[in-house]
């Protein structure tokens, strides 16, 4: 066997092995995953997508450098009952608010504070508002207060 054969053989190698552990890791993080489920899409195919099972939106406006947004990721929102509440409920959104769309929804929200979380229509309309970091219940009693 020549040494092109040999490196080409263990590159192919790498490849298939280094896919299957990332399809591993995507399987089991969806299997763990007890809380809430966050829409993967654009915020114009969540209002869509809320309009056909007549749901709200919950939107979680956040920024990356914002600590109390990482604790809020990492504990509320991966709590199992908080998940079951929101997932059942609501359209699930996250809005970066440093990105060029999130700049241009933190503007029509009047976001000044992160986290903040929004409750809004199938139209886009706002229903409620809470800022800042929330346990569980709290959490959970927000949504109950503000669902239609």
């Amino acid at each position: 066997m020549s040494i092109k054969t040999i490196i080409i053989a263990g590159i192919t190698l790498l490849s298939i092995y280094g896919s299957y552990s990332f399809r591993k890791a995507d399987n089991i993080e969806s299997l763990n995953s007890n809380g809430i489920r966050f829409f993967k899409g654009t915020l114009e195919e969540a209002l869509i997508e809320a309009k056909k099972q007549d749901k709200l939106l919950f939107i979680d406006v956040y920024a990356s450098w914002c600590i109390p947004c990482k604790q809020l990721k990492e504990t509320t929102f991966k709590d199992e009952k908080v998940g079951s509440y929101f997932n059942a409920n609501f359209i699930n959104v996250t809005v970066d608010a440093e990105t060029k769309e999130g700049k241009k929804f933190v503007e029509k929200y009047a976001v000044f504070g992160y986290p903040t979380l929004l409750i809004i229509d199938a139209r886009g309309n706002l229903i409620a508002r809470n800022v800042g970091i929330q346990s569980a219940n709290r959490l959970i009693s927000f949504g109950k207060e503000n669902l239609q």
